[in-house]
Order: C-alpha cells, then structure tokens, then sequence
C-alpha cells in the first residue's frame, strides 16, 4: 500500500476530529440501555466507550451499537472484562513519510494497525460518549477521561486530526508514564484515531471520573482489551491478566482501578474536584520541552482546559524498543 494511504486515512474533517453534530454518523442520541453480561468479541462496527450509572454505582462501559447496523438488534452496554476489541489485518496502513506522523513510533514504510476517526466498515470504529441519559443529568459539565496504563508489545497511540491540513492532536502515548487526562463535555460523541505499531494483547487502561451536580465525586477505571492482527486470538485477549503498571499518581479520587475478573469499583467520594485539564502531551528530547496541547470540543463545548505534563528526556519520535508500559 501506498505510503499516502495512512495520510488519506487520517486528514479528516472537523466535525469528524471534534464530535461536531452536524456530521451524521456523530450524531446520536442515547436511550436507557440495558448493561448485559457475556463475553462479546468486535471487529467491525459502530462502538463507543463511556460513563453509565449501573445499578446506582458509576462505571465505565463499552456501547456495542449493533442496532446502528442492524435495525432488528439492539444496542447494549458491555462490561470491559467481558469484551474484546478484535482490530483485523482490514486495518493495517502503511506509515507516511512525513515527520508529523514520527510520534506514531514506527518508521515510514512500515505497516501499523489504524482504527480509523472516521468510520472504515471493515474495521471496528471505536469512540466515546457523555450520552448516557441519566449521565447527562447528573453530571456537572462533563468527564475526565485518563489513560492511565498500556501493556502489549508495541506503541499505542491515541490522537485527533481536523480537516485535511489540520496537524494531529496527540491524546494519548503509551510511552508515558504518567496520567494522560482529557476533558469530555457532557453530550459528547467522539471518535479518534487509534494506531497500535504491532500485532498481539493490548490491555488499555482507562479512568473515567466526574463532579456530580450534587457535590459529589465519581470514578472508575477499567481495562480495555484489544486483539490486535487477525491472527491474534480474542481468546487471548479475554485471559490476559494485567502486569504492567498502573500511572500511581492517576486521578482516580481514591477509586481503584477494576479487577480482571471484576468490573470496577465506581467508588464514590465527597470530594469535590474542578475538571481536569484537557489533554497535554509533552514531547521531549535531552532537557528541551515541547507542550502539545489536544483540544477535545463536544456539541456544548464551552470552555478550553490546557493542562501541563513534562517528559523528561523521552524523545516521541524515537522508534518503540520493545513492549508497551
């Protein structure tokens, strides 16, 4: 494949890069859904993750939009430790020889694996939402969502493109160590670009935290599991048990993160925290600090929040040297 195609595949439109809802397949409006048990692999189709109150308790949950495809199924909510996210060989891209794209940590002319913003009906299309009905309404201006652990074998990467000259908006690297935090607005529905630089296991480990309307705090942190390659086994994935290390400094609010066989805690405290910053990616190389800052706007956006993080001396244009954190 061209080495243009992964370019193609990633300069997308605005609304697609920022959950606009004048863009149609972003547009969406979420009923009371039913949380089921069951293991679930998805490898093609509309999925998004996000916060829902289950049986009072606040978690962190995988919409499976079946119903978006299919007008005789029907949507439901997934537990993490029950789902799988199978990214087939349909994905694979060939990296573009362009520097904008060095912090993908592979080089130019090899082929990653891409779970495009935009939708490919050949590969699972992976989001986030704030829809949940009773989440609108109790939550006070929106989520902070944080990455806050990768294992697997090679270089995740997380980010946000705007238009076709718009320069990517890095999210999320599995090469930091620290807490990734971005802010969610409320109502939101987006879609990002999600590029793994080798086949196998991935477990992503996310915390959703929020203030509620009445002053209390909410949080809770599961494992997203991914099957990366067509030849990597979902079975694989469901049995993988974590043995990478959790960011100690997550903002979690106390809450720990879920179990492999449990689906999190979705403790809840009175302590009362402003949102945390949208994302702040730093690329570094020797002492020098580069700030990159990721605007994540939903359809009642209202504000921008800029939060700093130094990375020492880790250069994001170096090529992944082995597994993930």
């Amino acid at each position: 494949m061209a080495a243009a195609a992964l370019t193609a595949a990633l300069l997308l439109t605005p609304s697609a890069a920022f959950g606009a809802t004048d863009e149609p397949d972003l547009d969406q409006t979420l009923d009371e859904l039913e949380v089921v048990h069951g293991q679930r692999v998805l490898d093609v189709g509309h999925v998004d993750m996000g916060p829902k109150f289950d049986d009072g308790a606040w978690r962190f949950l995988i919409h499976d939009d079946v119903a978006r495809a299919d007008a005789d199924a029907t949507s439901v909510w997934r537990y993490p430790d029950e789902t799988v996210l199978h990214v087939i060989d349909s994905a694979r891209l060939t990296v573009p020889d362009d520097p904008a794209y060095a912090f993908i940590g592979a080089d130019a002319g090899s082929e990653v694996y891409v779970v495009p913003q935009t939708q490919n009906p050949d590969v699972v299309w992976l989001g986030w939402n704030t829809q949940d009905p009773e989440v609108m309404q109790t939550i006070d201006r929106g989520i902070t969502l944080s990455l806050t652990g990768v294992q697997g074998p090679g270089v995740v990467t997380t980010y946000l493109q705007s238009g076709s000259f718009g320069d990517p908006q890095l999210l999320w690297d599995s090469r930091v160590t620290e807490p990734q935090p971005v802010w969610v607005d409320v109502n939101t529905h987006t879609h990002a670009n999600w590029v793994f630089t080798e086949p196998g296991v991935y477990l992503l480990e996310l915390t959703a935290e929020a203030d509620l309307i009445d002053g209390s705090h909410v949080s809770d942190a599961q494992r997203i599991r991914f099957a990366v390659g067509s030849a990597t086994s979902p079975d694989d994935a469901l049995a993988e048990s974590w043995s990478g290390q959790t960011a100690q400094d997550a903002p979690s609010a106390g809450a720990e993160a879920g179990s492999d066989t449990g689906h999190g805690t979705g403790d809840v405290s009175q302590d009362a925290l402003g949102p945390v910053a949208i994302v702040a990616i730093v690329v570094a190389s020797a002492a020098i600090v580069v700030v990159v800052v990721a605007l994540v706007r939903g359809s009642r956006l209202r504000r921008r929040v800029l939060a700093e993080r130094t990375a020492g001396s880790r250069d994001i244009r170096e090529a992944p040297g082995g597994g993930g954190e």
